[in-house]
């Protein structure tokens, strides 16, 4: 008997985290700093571009509210130590240490503990394309730290795929994967963070901005599943890069779900997407299926006052074939504008 259980429990570790395993949960998206306070006050917070307090302590006490919700998995925001103001965590500084703003290696470990107590599971977001803004003065970074290990200094050019791939996001460094050293860190990093904080999954930051082989072999290095984000609403561009990762989050359809339940066109919108999209991706059931997310104005911002839509999308993002994530505070009815404002405090 004792062996039989032990051979149940081996299967089940080997099975949980899975592409499988992640199209039965539904994934609650939370910004770190903005959800809760370990202190639990709720003072408004005066500088949305700036930190306003939330933590991992504040998570554990509201993981209550997530599975009330009904969601088993949350995605967080990336956890490395950041450039001044990097309150978002995608402008990292010292990969070697962790944002504390958000709280200790103990706290964070203690999250994804108590989360799994309660059968939550826990994505974390990761960047490799770049670092935080520090212009050239590559020695505030630390263990990428030399003009080597960046691309040239240009910006995008968005009609080249070359020019995607090798020059500066909004003027942020852009790492160099091609150096052996740069490419070989990230790899060990990834796997780094997935053993030592125990994650069941990876949201990736930026894929088309960095060659589809190195995404084969980071998410190959990471051991869990990877959520991928094409900021694209083009299926024929987008659908190519689930060659190199688990799963990418469905930007075309993103955008169909504003047409149909936004501004009221016809469904018939969705079944030519679905269409469209067979296509082009390897698995639409892998997709992550989304209403608003922390780059894009809010559904309520975008579309008026519109809570009938709001309630029809998210039951469509939530039922519809795919892994669906919502966005903290859409439940509540957020309607915030661009960055920053549709990243808003919870509290």
């Amino acid at each position: 008997m004792q062996k039989a259980l032990f051979a149940s429990a081996l299967i089940a570790c080997a099975q949980a985290g899975d592409t499988a395993a992640w199209k039965q949960r539904s994934i609650y998206q939370v910004l770190t700093d903005r959800f809760a306070r370990g202190d639990g006050s709720t003072q408004s917070c005066g500088n949305l571009s700036n930190y306003c307090g939330g933590d991992y302590q504040g998570m554990i006490r509201e993981l209550d509210y997530i599975k009330g919700m009904g969601f088993d998995a949350i995605w967080i925001s990336p956890i490395v130590d950041n450039i001044d103001g990097g309150y978002h965590g995608y402008w990292a500084r010292n990969w070697e240490n962790l944002n504390s703003n958000f709280g200790s290696a103990d706290d964070l470990k203690a999250l994804v503990s108590a989360a799994h107590d309660k059968d939550i599971w826990v994505m974390v977001d990761v960047v490799a394309n770049h670092s935080g803004p520090i212009g050239d003065d590559f020695d505030q970074l630390y263990p990428l730290n030399k003009a080597e290990h960046y691309h040239s200094n240009c910006d995008i050019d968005w009609n080249d795929q070359h020019s995607v791939e090798y020059c500066r996001l909004a003027g942020l460094p852009d790492l160099d994967q091609d150096n052996s050293y740069v490419r070989q860190y990230l790899k060990d990093w990834i796997k780094g963070i997935v053993d030592e904080y125990s994650f069941d999954g990876i949201r990736i930051d930026t894929i088309p901005e960095v060659g589809k082989d190195f995404w084969s072999e980071y998410g190959q290095a990471s051991g869990v599943f990877q959520m991928g984000e094409n900021f694209n609403g083009d299926p024929a561009y987008v659908g190519p890069y689930q060659g190199s990762l688990t799963a990418l989050f469905n930007y075309p359809m993103y955008y169909t779900i504003g047409d149909v339940f936004g501004s009221s066109k016809s469904m018939y919108g969705i079944r030519n997407r679905y269409d469209e999209e067979a296509q082009h991706f390897s698995d639409i059931d892998a997709l992550g299926v989304f209403v608003d997310n922390h780059d894009n104005a809010r559904f309520l911002n975008r579309y008026g006052n519109n809570t009938t839509g709001l309630k029809q999308a998210e039951i469509f993002a939530l039922t519809t074939r795919g892994i669906p994530f919502t966005y903290y505070g859409t439940e509540q009815y957020y309607a915030g504008g661009n960055d920053p404002n549709n990243r808003e405090s919870l509290w």
